[in-house]
């Protein structure tokens, strides 16, 4: 089990779906109903950690649930894929995954004489309206390389793992409206889909101003409005003024997440200039020192983090040559 280092939709994904309910309401849309009644809702928990490759991580959020079905214990693997083009070794990767989750389970539960029930659901939200590619098999048995004699022969041998998909793609705006999902987890949806690289999302977005607005009621108001904010202002292109007409519309929390935001911007932006000035003195110093320094110096510098810059600016009165100093 790995930890994930975010970006903005693994971000925003977890925000949202690692709440029980919001999880909950895509996990009932999306799966049968010869699945979905068997399972206790209520029992539902989030378990930590992330089974997604790291190479793997920019594409790809996951989240495990644990839960009940039909008094046994089971689990729900949700993972969603964010990019346009669906992949095709996915039912690989799934069934990677579930090994993952089992061998995590008895490390979990050393006395277990069974393996807890795996639910596999695979979300496919591709920004560009891209549907999930039907040359991309949701069976792993599709992926072996078999004629049709030696499949039969082989039969109860080969693998039979087939995941659960929702492709969120083939869904448009208004069937996604009528889901039945929580405010939180129709506006994570919609905003997937329509935010990314929109320099008109100012005006998009007032088509969604009911969910929006619900967002006040849900248990941390300010905290997903600031959730909302920050993914829209990373991946859009809108003006942060157009953007702040509408969430003036939203009411006092949404208010307050506006300047909360502009206020970070600002420090932010505050800071990459201290950060920018320190590294230009750095290299200042050490072209007075050591004369000119190399392209691959300066870069190495200017991709470092504040506090190493730091250590290295503290050496240059002591080091007699670049190696010293960075070493």
């Amino acid at each position: 089990m790995t930890e994930q280092r975010s970006n903005p939709h693994d971000a925003y994904f977890r925000k949202v779906m690692s709440r029980p309910a919001n999880a909950a309401s895509e996990l009932r849309a999306a799966l049968p109903e010869s699945i979905s009644t068997r399972l206790d809702w209520t029992a539902l928990q989030l378990k930590p950690g992330s089974f997604v490759h790291s190479d793997l991580r920019n594409r790809f959020s996951d989240l495990l649930f644990c839960t009940r079905l039909d008094g046994h214990p089971a689990y729900v693997y949700l993972l969603m894929e964010h990019q346009s083009s669906s992949d095709r070794f996915m039912a690989f990767r799934m069934l990677e995954y579930m090994v993952a989750i089992w061998r995590q389970h008895l490390i979990d539960n050393d006395k277990s004489k069974t393996l807890p029930a795996i639910i596999p659901l695979v979300v496919h939200n591709a920004a560009d309206g891209t549907r999930w590619s039907p040359a991309h098999p949701t069976e792993l048995a599709d992926l072996l390389d078999l004629d049709s004699a030696a499949r039969e022969a082989l039969g109860p041998h080969l693998p039979r793992l087939k995941f659960l998909l929702d492709d969120i793609a083939v869904l448009d705006l208004a069937a996604l409206r009528e889901r039945d999902l929580t405010p939180a987890a129709r506006v994570l949806l919609v905003l997937q889909r329509i935010a990314p690289r929109n320099g008109r999302l100012g005006h998009d977005m007032l088509n969604w101003l009911e969910d929006l607005r619900a967002l006040d009621t849900g248990p941390d108001s300010l905290g997903d409005y600031l959730t909302v904010l920050t993914y829209i202002m990373t991946v859009g292109e809108t003006a942060e003024a157009d953007l702040a007409a509408v969430f003036e519309r939203l009411g006092p929390r949404a208010k307050e997440a506006i300047v909360t935001t502009a206020e970070t911007i600002e420090a932010r932006g505050e800071a990459r200039g201290e950060a920018r000035g320190r590294v230009e003195a750095l290299l200042e110093l050490l072209t007075a020192k050591f004369g000119p320094v190399p392209d691959a110096v300066a870069d190495r510098i200017r991709s470092a983090d504040p506090a190493r810059v730091r250590i290295w600016t503290a050496r240059v009165l002591t080091a007699t040559t670049l190696d010293e100093l960075f070493a």
